[in-house]
């Protein structure tokens, strides 16, 4: 049977426990730890803090000022309206439509892109020879610059262009159209300009969705008697649900501040009418050619708040789930 009693010392008393970390150490090796982390911290991030509120924050403080006043760009601005900018902007019908022509592009991009998009990524996900050829192909369109893409699509479908000619030559000369001019068309042409250019991006982030995306449960499911269809629905698009928020998330943003593809493919006459013009189109429209800054401003501040309220609603209602699932604490 073994002894609890402390060890005796020479003196034949008891001596005392050997003494642990004291804990006035222990608590200032934690507060320096602690330091550290918050210097780290504030050096990583204090460059880039300068640089958003430079390049962010100000200019959207001088948007908002400026669309306060009316003014022309010359001399400081004196002649203080309020929001009557902003009332101006909604007694537009132009602007109208291009609210009208955002919300198409944006649920446009959604609903066409998204399926054609997950079509293509499952199909290249799977093993034939080629496969890298098909991937590089759908990501080209995506890599060009829109002012190349612009001016490419605007030749093709010319009055003269070649797209009207191939309806022509294969018997649909019924399909012929005024595909930039048209005001009912214009819109729709756009959208399908938009969808050839982006849908690239869609099918890349699907695919690197793909790849996360565990093989051992598709072949569980398969030896389970589950056919490619029922393993696609039932186990890769659960798994691929926070990549396609996130796709839908950029899309949406995207969609509402377009401006390059527009701007360069759509006719200045029809954009001028509303028929192919979006809110960053009217900015510039309004706000550089027409040399009313206060209204320009008043519109891109206008725009800001549209897109900030829809991200904040996206991020609230679709990927907080996500977001809080990749967040770690540490345990205590």
């Amino acid at each position: 049977m073994t002894s609890t009693n402390p060890t005796l010392d020479l003196a034949g008393g008891a001596s005392a426990p050997p003494a642990g970390p004291r804990p006035a150490r222990r608590s200032s090796a934690r507060a320096a730890q602690t330091r550290r982390k918050w210097y780290e911290i504030i050096g990583l991030s204090t460059p880039a803090v300068i640089v958003y509120v430079m390049f962010v924050l100000v200019p959207m403080g001088f948007a908002f000022y400026y669309s306060l006043f009316r003014w022309r760009g010359v001399g400081p601005p004196t002649d203080y309206v309020g929001f009557d900018n902003y009332v101006l902007a909604f007694q537009d019908p132009i602007f109208i439509d291009a609210l009208r022509n955002n919300a198409i592009i944006v649920f446009g991009s959604l609903l066409i892109q998204g399926p054609i998009a997950l079509g293509v990524a499952l199909l290249l996900n799977r093993n034939f020879r080629g496969r890298a050829l098909f991937r590089l192909l759908a990501f080209v369109p995506y890599v060009l610059a829109e002012v190349t893409v612009g001016i490419m699509w605007k030749l093709l479908l010319s009055d003269a262009g070649t797209v009207n000619a191939m309806l022509e030559s294969v018997g649909l000369g019924s399909l012929v159209q005024a595909w930039l001019a048209d005001l009912d068309v214009v819109i729709w042409t756009m959208l399908a300009v938009l969808t050839w250019k982006y849908v690239g991006f869609a099918i890349i982030l699907l695919l690197a969705g793909l790849s996360n995306v565990p093989q051992e449960l598709n072949e569980a499911a398969a030896i389970d008697g589950a056919s490619w269809w029922q393993i696609q629905r039932h186990v890769t698009l659960p798994l691929l649900g926070p990549t396609i928020r996130i796709w839908m998330f950029l899309s949406m943003i995207g969609s509402l501040q377009v401006f390059d593809v527009i701007w360069v493919t759509s006719v200045p006459a029809v954009r001028s009418l509303g028929a192919s013009a979006t809110m960053a189109t009217y900015m510039v429209d309004n706000g550089f050619f027409a040399r009313l800054w206060s209204y320009g401003n008043a519109v891109a501040v206008i725009l800001f708040a549209i897109s900030f309220v829809a991200a904040v609603l996206f991020q609230r209602f679709l990927l907080r789930r996500d977001i809080e699932g990749a967040i770690t604490r540490r345990a205590n």
